[in-house]
């Protein structure tokens, strides 16, 4: 196989996303999930348990961008970078309504953002020169854990936050699009190893991210 190296251009593009998602204000294209819903009397306690919850959320938001951008770059496929930006749009919008609910709560972003950050664009690239199939198999393998944790931080949010509540069951629900939309191109099952990998590392990125 012939590895076929970037254009400078797009990795330029490439560069300013990834300044523009982790500088820039975050905006939403959609309405945020909720928004006109009153705010819920939380205790001090409830609201940084939840405010935590979001944080881990919105890094994983940060991950996804990078995770697409890093596999669009090395995608070799028109139809495979189409789909990658198609999740990666509403992605964005997750990233924006992650960010306010934290700031509603009067939390803080992870401090630890930038490294996610890296580390999944290394990743997407690395994901990318394995093949569209395997590309598409990343993506719809990440969609699907990400489905199964948002399901997760749903059972784990305070019984009265409806409005965070709001947010992450539309995005569990773009989640599985995403994954449904990786498996209609064509994507190919990732073998077990690398599954349950990945779970590890996602394990290991939420549990630290929840407190810092």
């Amino acid at each position: 196989m012939t590895l076929r190296l970037p254009d400078p251009d797009s990795l330029i593009v490439a560069f300013d996303r990834a300044l523009h998602t982790l500088a820039a204000p975050a905006r939403t294209a959609r309405r945020v999930p909720a928004e006109d819903m009153a705010e819920p009397d939380l205790s001090d306690e409830e609201r940084r348990h939840a405010a935590a919850l979001m944080r881990v959320n919105h890094a994983g938001e940060i991950c996804a961008q990078a995770l697409y951008q890093g596999q669009a770059l090395t995608a070799t496929s028109e139809q495979v970078k189409r789909v990658l930006h198609a999740a990666a749009v509403e992605e964005a919008d997750h990233l924006a309504w992650t960010a306010l609910r934290i700031e509603a709560l009067g939390g803080r972003q992870s401090v630890l953002n930038p490294f996610w950050y890296a580390a999944s664009f290394a990743l997407g690239a690395i994901s990318g020169l394995a093949g569209d199939g395997r590309n598409l198999g990343f993506l719809a393998e990440t969609e699907r854990q990400v489905e199964g944790h948002l399901a997760g931080h749903l059972d784990r949010l305070p019984g009265k936050d409806e409005k965070s509540r709001a947010i992450l069951r539309q995005m569990r629900e773009d989640e599985a699009r995403h994954a449904r939309s990786a498996t209609d191109n064509g994507a190919v099952e990732l073998p077990y190893a690398a599954k349950r990998t990945m779970a590890v590392v996602s394990r290991l990125m939420t549990r630290t991210t929840y407190f810092l």
